[in-house]
């Protein structure tokens, strides 16, 4: 006879860990870092602190596929309490509610605990205090896959010396650095260009990289919102209706739990899906939370969600931050307007970075963002390269091989992504129009620039070309006119400075790069 038994969520992601981007050292060890390092951003910037995050790697002094990973924030810090669920309980965290945030699955650092002490059995240390304690606390932990709980083998209290808050958190896992170091490298300084915020020191076998925040401003965090009307199913029905203190009208329901629903939109509504508005809530029957989610789906004027649980980045700090990686010779940055897909807001950021120290290549350099994640894997699922490479960039006069950087950023409290791993989002209609609008605003900026840069340096050669010859003609006329050579010279170059002038071209100016 068969035997059944169920499975909890840790032992689920330990014998699936591939879900989470964690198929191989190489893979897994990047994955360490990305989680550890978006949890840091998330514990700062969300809650109006400039962050301040140290990386360091370590490579083990007795094994060698042994990686030290310590990722350390100036954030708000985790209570005492709460540290133990936070590393030790997957699906568990702060994250649960409708903002944005790095992080979406409560998987992430969990994955990393995971990892770490099966292929280690080593267990995760950290370190922790909030702004209002006056200890630090620091745990070591494993994670008992079987029931899911933290598994605690030591904890330690020390009072705090002075008023430091934050999360210092060490894992030893099993990973190829040799391998993984290019990509890490590169989501580190990809993470300082959408982050230009912050201060990050990044300290490897190899050595230590300081990125300077290059702006004291954050972007407004996000606030929590509710959920809207056209996202919603019945199983949220019935927890928002479990989560009632008292009974309520049907309509007041609506008004108070549901984002974009005032007094008239909720009578309106109810009337037109057959509901009394005055009706209990806890009286419905499921068949009516069945045909109440359904109506809610379908009525199309609910007014768009709210763009509040979003923080987009902004077009001055994403083009700080493209300067500040990248060093172009121009870029251009644009934030489109908040919209939506299936009740959930979102906002699409675009930016164009063209010259400099981009290396040309034959096809657009791609920087794709998420929630301010850096995507560095299967960029080819991706729906950015999908319209970056349909896009026929000799309208916009960029001839291949280019150094042209494009940079997308998609912001929302329900990312559309591909898989658990985060690396690629869908091609969602909604979605992909913003995109390719924004990406082409940019490019359009670039055009204009282009078609200047032609004109200067057309300008420019004909310039050099008259100079060359000044000082033939003017010994011509001279000898013909019995004038001063030297004094005519002097004339026709104060002539042709002054034409050059009213062409926008400065003086001595080099030759601008052409086009």
């Amino acid at each position: 006879m068969e035997k059944y038994r169920g499975l909890s969520p840790a032992e689920f992601f330990h014998r699936n860990r591939e879900m989470a981007g964690f198929s191989n050292p190489v893979r897994a060890l990047y994955q360490t870092v990305r989680e550890l390092v978006e949890n840091a951003l998330d514990a700062t910037e969300t809650h109006g602190i400039l962050p301040e995050i140290r990386v360091e790697i370590k490579l083990d002094e007795e094994r060698d596929n042994l990686v030290h990973v310590t990722v350390a924030d100036n954030g708000i810090g985790i209570p005492l309490t709460e540290v133990p669920n936070v590393f030790g309980r997957v699906f568990y965290g702060s994250k649960y509610v409708i903002r944005q945030t790095r992080g979406t699955f409560g998987l992430g650092g969990k994955m990393a605990v995971l990892h770490a002490q099966i292929t280690t059995a080593r267990p995760i240390y950290v370190k922790s205090s909030t702004e209002e304690e006056s200890v630090v606390h620091e745990y070591k932990l494993y994670i008992d896959i079987g029931k899911n709980i933290p598994h605690i083998v030591s904890l330690k209290l020390r009072r705090k010396g002075r008023r430091w808050h934050g999360t210092v958190v060490s894992i030893v896992t099993e990973g190829a650095w040799s391998l993984a170091r290019r990509r890490i490298d590169e989501y580190i300084r990809r993470t300082a260009l959408i982050a230009p915020y912050a201060t990050i020191v990044y300290r490897t076998p190899e050595g230590e990289v300081v990125y300077e925040r290059a702006s004291k401003k954050l972007p407004p965090p996000p606030q929590i919102g509710k959920h809207h009307p056209r996202g919603v199913d019945i199983e949220i029905l019935k927890t928002l209706i479990r989560s009632l203190g008292e009974d309520m009208p049907l309509k007041d329901f609506l008004r108070k739990y549901f984002e974009g629903v005032g007094e008239k939109s909720a009578v309106d509504f109810l009337t037109w899906a057959g509901f009394d508005p005055s009706t209990p809530v806890r009286s419905l029957r499921i068949s009516d939370l069945e045909k109440l989610a359904s109506a809610m789906k379908k009525y199309g004027k609910w007014r768009r969600p709210r763009p509040i649980t979003l923080s987009p980045l902004g077009a001055d700090l994403l083009k700080e931050g493209a300067k500040r990686i990248l060093e172009p010779e121009f870029v251009e940055a644009v934030t489109r307007p908040p919209a939506s897909y299936g009740g959930h807001p979102f906002i699409v950021e675009a930016a164009i970075a063209y010259g400099g120290k981009i290396e040309p290549q034959n096809s657009p350099l791609l920087l794709r963002f998420a929630n301010r994640m850096p995507l560095l894997y299967d960029e080819g699922a991706d729906v950015s390269r999908k319209i970056v490479d349909s896009i026929d960039w000799n309208i916009y006069k960029v001839k291949f091989p280019a150094p042209i950087a494009v940079i997308t950023h998609v912001c929302s409290t329900k990312l559309p992504f591909k898989s658990v791993g985060k690396e690629a989002i869908a091609d969602v209609p909604e979605v992909e129009k913003e995109l390719e609008i924004a990406i082409r605003e940019v490019a359009r900026k670039l055009r204009l620039y282009l078609s200047r840069m032609e004109r200067l340096h057309e300008v420019k050669r004909k310039e050099i070309t008259i100079r060359k010859y000044i000082p033939e003609v003017s010994r011509s006329i001279a000898y013909v006119a019995g004038v001063d050579e030297k004094l005519l010279e002097r004339k026709l170059v104060e002539i042709l400075e002054k034409e050059i002038k009213k062409r926008g071209v400065a003086v001595n100016a080099p030759v601008p790069q052409a086009a």
